[in-house]
Order: C-alpha cells, then sequence, then structure tokens
C-alpha cells in the first residue's frame, strides 16, 4: 500500500532563509517577492516543501518543512514561526483556522534501530490569530489497554498510545465547542477544553458499517493488534477530519469514510467494499467541504488500499452519503479548495480544475513565472487554498500563484521560493548541493547587481570539458535575484555521471563568477 503523501514530513528538503516582498499578492501579473531584508519579515516561508495552506481574510498560513509561516498583507511580508520557543525545529503535520483559533500540529523524526520514525510533537494553540501560542503535548493514555464506556450494553477494549512515536497528527477540525485530531496511531480524538484533555471517539471497526448507542457492540478500538491480543482495525488509523458544524463530523481513515450528525455518537461508514456506487478505494487521505448555492458536497482523496478492485481518485457525495460518485480516477490527489461552484484538487501529477462538480478537469499544465523565469519542476503538490480570486498551490518544489476569474484559469504564474538572498552580483551559490538528478534539480542563484544585464551561465566537468550551456546572453531584470536550473543533463539531454562539476556565470561584461556541484545518483 502506497504511503499518502499528503504530509510528506519525513523527506528532507533544503530550505533556506529569504528576503522580503513588496508587492501583492491579489493579481499574480504584480506579485514580486523580493525587497530589503528586515528581521521580522520574509518574502517567502523557510522551505520550499509546502504541505498546507489556509487562507482565511487577508491571513494565508502555511505548514511547511520547515515550521509554520503567516502573512497579514496577503503575502506581501511573512513571519516565520521556525526556530521560536513555542515552535522549536518542528515539522507541521496540520494546521487550521476557526476565527482567532490557530491550531497547529507538529512532529519530526527520530533514529532508532536503524529506521527513521515519525514521532508527534505536540499542537500549538492560539487564541489570538497567532500573537502568542499555548504548547500542548501529543496525547497519550497510561494504560497499554483501556475500557471505554460506549452505552449501558457496550463496553470497548481500547489501545493505550503511551507513546508519540507513530502517534502524528495528520489533520485537525475545529467547532464551536470541540477540536477533533486525526492520528495515525492515536485515532480519532475530541477535546472541549482547548486541548487540556483528550477523549477518544469510538467509531465503527472494519466489520461494521455503522454504530450507534442503541447497538449491543463487542470489538477493540485500536489500529493494530501487537502482543496486545487486540483486533486489528484500518479504520481505526485515522488520516482525515473535516467538521461541518458540532453535530457534523467527517473522518477518513486506512478504512473508508465516517460520518456522524450527533457529535460522535454514532457513525455510519462508507466504503468501496458496501455501497452500490461506492467511493473508489478506502484510503482516504483528505476530505473537504465545499458549499455554495444552497449545496453541501463533500469531496475525499480515496485512495486504494487492500482490495485489488479498488482505485485511486477523488470520491464525492452531495447528499451526505446517501450516493457516491467517482472521478479523476488513478490519480493520487492529496488536498481539496473550492472558488464557490469551482472544485480544485492536487494530486502527484499537478494541479486539476473542475467546474462541473467533477464532470470533467482541466490540467494546469507546468507552472512557469514568465517575470521571473522561475519554475515548479516537481509535479507533486500537496496542499491548495483559495483566497478571493486568487489561488495558491503549495508542493514539494515551493508555491505556485494564480487566478480564476470563472473564464481564466492558469493564464499567468507567480512563483515563490525560498532562497537565501546575495545582495550583490559577485556572489553566486547552487542549491540543493549536493543534489541527484534522478529526483530533482539544482538551482543557480545570482543577482545582476540591481540593474538589467544579459547572462550567460555553462556547466564544465571536472576536466573543463563543456558539458551544458543552461543559459546565453538571456536578459535577467536587476529588480530581483535570480535561479536558473540545470537538470542534471548534458546538451546531448543526457544524464552526466557522478561526480563533481562547475558553473560559469557571466554577467554582462563582468569577470565570470564560478560554483561548483557535486552530482550524486
Amino acid at each position: 500500500m502506497k504511503i499518502p503523501r499528503r504530509i510528506p514530513l519525513f523527506v528532507i528538503f533544503i530550505c533556506l532563509a529569504s528576503t522580503s516582498g513588496n508587492s501583492q499578492l491579489l493579481r499574480p501579473s504584480s506579485y514580486a517577492l523580493q525587497s530589503k531584508t528586515t528581521s521580522t519579515s520574509f518574502s517567502a516561508p523557510l522551505s520550499n516543501s509546502v504541505t498546507d495552506i489556509i487562507a482565511s481574510g487577508d491571513s494565508i498560513w502555511l505548514g511547511t518543512g520547515k515550521g509554520l509561516s503567516l502573512s497579514t498583507d496577503r503575502g506581501v511580508t511573512w513571519k516565520n514561526f521556525y526556530g521560536s520557543p513555542e515552535f522549536g525545529e518542528e515539522d507541521i503535520s496540520a494546521i487550521t483556522v476557526h476565527g482567532k483559533e490557530i491550531w497547529a500540529a507538529t512532529a519530526h523524526t527520530i533514529t532508532q534501530d536503524q529506521q527513521s520514525l515519525p514521532v508527534g510533537s505536540g499542537l500549538r494553540y492560539s487564541s489570538d490569530g497567532g500573537a502568542t501560542w499555548k504548547t500542548i503535548p501529543q496525547p497519550l493514555d497510561t494504560n497499554n489497554v483501556d475500557t471505554l464506556f460506549y452505552n449501558s450494553k457496550s463496553t470497548i477494549r481500547a489501545l493505550g498510545i503511551t507513546t508519540a512515536i507513530n502517534n502524528i497528527t495528520y489533520d485537525i477540525a475545529v467547532t464551536d465547542s470541540a477540536v477533533w485530531i486525526a492520528s495515525f496511531a492515536g485515532m480519532l480524538r475530541k477535546s472541549t477544553d482547548h486541548g487540556e484533555t483528550w477523549q477518544r471517539v469510538i467509531i465503527p471497526p472494519d466489520d461494521l458499517s455503522s454504530i450507534s448507542p442503541n447497538d449491543s457492540l463487542v470489538f477493540d478500538l485500536s489500529p493494530t493488534s501487537g502482543a496486545l491480543g487486540l483486533q486489528q482495525n484500518f479504520n481505526h488509523r485515522l488520516f482525515s477530519v473535516v467538521a461541518e458544524n458540532d453535530s457534523t463530523i467527517w473522518a477518513g481513515t486506512a478504512g473508508g469514510i465516517n460520518l456522524t450528525t450527533d457529535g460522535g455518537r454514532s457513525w455510519r461508514k462508507f466504503t468501496h467494499q458496501n455501497e452500490t456506487e461506492p467511493i473508489s478505494g478506502n484510503f482516504v487521505v483528505a476530505l473537504y467541504h465545499q458549499q455554495y448555492e444552497g449545496k453541501n458536497i463533500l469531496w475525499a482523496a480515496t485512495i486504494n488500499a487492500n482490495d485489488p478492485l479498488e482505485r485511486r481518485g477523488v470520491s464525492f457525495t452531495e447528499d451526505y452519503g446517501a450516493t457516491w460518485k467517482t472521478t479523476l480516477l488513478d490519480e493520487f490527489p492529496h488536498n481539496f479548495t473550492s472558488r464557490d461552484s469551482i472544485i480544485y484538487t492536487v494530486t502527484d501529477d499537478g494541479i486539476f480544475r473542475s467546474s462541473d462538480e467533477g464532470t470533467a478537469w482541466l490540467h494546469a499544465g507546468s507552472i512557469f513565472d514568465a517575470a521571473t523565469k522561475q519554475q515548479i519542476t516537481a509535479p507533486e503538490f500537496y496542499s491548495a487554498a483559495a483566497l478571493d480570486d486568487t489561488l495558491l498551490f503549495g508542493g514539494a518544489d515551493g508555491i505556485g500563484v494564480t487566478y480564476d476569474t470563472g473564464n481564466q484559469f492558469g493564464a499567468a504564474w507567480n512563483v515563490l521560493h525560498a532562497f537565501q538572498a546575495v545582495t550583490n552580483p559577485n556572489e553566486t551559490y547552487a542549491y540543493p548541493n549536493p543534489f541527484s538528478p534522478n529526483n530533482e534539480i539544482v538551482r543557480l542563484h545570482y543577482s545582476t547587481g540591481g540593474k538589467d544585464q544579459p547572462v550567460t551561465i555553462r556547466i564544465f566537468d571536472f576536466g573543463m570539458n563543456l558539458v551544458r550551456t543552461v543559459a546565453s546572453d538571456a536578459m535577467r531584470s536587476g529588480s530581483i535575484e535570480h535561479d536558473e536550473i540545470w537538470d542534471g543533463t548534458n546538451d546531448a539531454h543526457r544524464q552526466v555521471a557522478n561526480g563533481p562539476y562547475f558553473y560559469q556565470v557571466i554577467i554582462g561584461n563582468q569577470k565570470p563568477l564560478w560554483g561548483k556541484i557535486l552530482v550524486i545518483k
């Protein structure tokens, strides 16, 4: 089974500090990325791995491989919380916004028995829009096995989660009276006191399609069996949760989609096996609630699990699960956003848009910024948000910003990348370095010194033989700093061998700049 990459926390990305911006996000055509640096604001988050985007009012919240980032001016400047006392150097595994309430889940990896293991490191909660934060430990249990009271007829044995290893919070939902968290090992939990205490929420096991307080039930609440003799249930491995209100909650698991309309007491489960027109797959990595013109649509990223008849794709319902439709089959979706009736999904293969409730999809194609010559080279996108008619998409290689007027989508793009400013034309560097042409590109960063100048960039091998001409007398603007991309191939478009390479940057009539790149496949 393929592990969902909606939260690619544990892949190491090159993350670099950047400088601050000076123009508006509302229209990508005017969205520049750079001005003088200040101590508190930057033009970009610190990482090009963007796994969550939340837009609320004029604020944009980002969850990245280097922490939480916030813009309160629609993307002009950014505040990065990485390295702060509250967040430390943790990755962000989930964020959500509910009015002035902000919730963020954090995680990191440890090495144990020569294995890299994910560890949930808790939640951060702000009641004042991010001005101050409270740290909440990752919810843990005291006993190995607990007995939970469900009703007068049923008591449920529950696995006690006594370690933070694999106990990762992948999604958060907030209502007026509660916060819900979906955790892989920690299952579905609910707090009604802002995280002071947490209650495990009992949802159906694999062999039941529903549970209610009137039932006599015998099963174990456990995502794994282990040595304790408990019944393993894939439906207790949580990845996603969406709350429409205090009563109506959707939960996505490794075993299907679960719906409660009474605040979590009774549940109905939808799987590929128990419906006439079912969801495409039982591994549900993302859920999204779309509302417009009186319609309520629940969208789900449904990936194939254990049944060979399951398929990855998008599943959705307009009638609270009475009927399901599937679309975009064989794509691997990670998340959704919407603008009025238009739905967008981000996948392993880029960005898709549908204006007819999933009947037809438009692929956004390549993401290229004509003004800065920046492009997003990785096809995977993990996050999306709509801010008026502006769309933001985050993935493995930065953020793409475009707009959708209803008649036109993706006509122009701005690309936002993290980088370390060089500030003058006598410096250059390459990142990531070393780099592997099998799964990434290298960016050659430089400045033209504040004026428009022609630029030539060449790659040489260790014997100083010309390998590739990246740019030849290409005019570059002096108002921003630049990245040129090398994909690790020569002028014949063949991938180069492992080893050291040198690159030469000639800016106007200046003395050439030199840098070194190490290629490791």
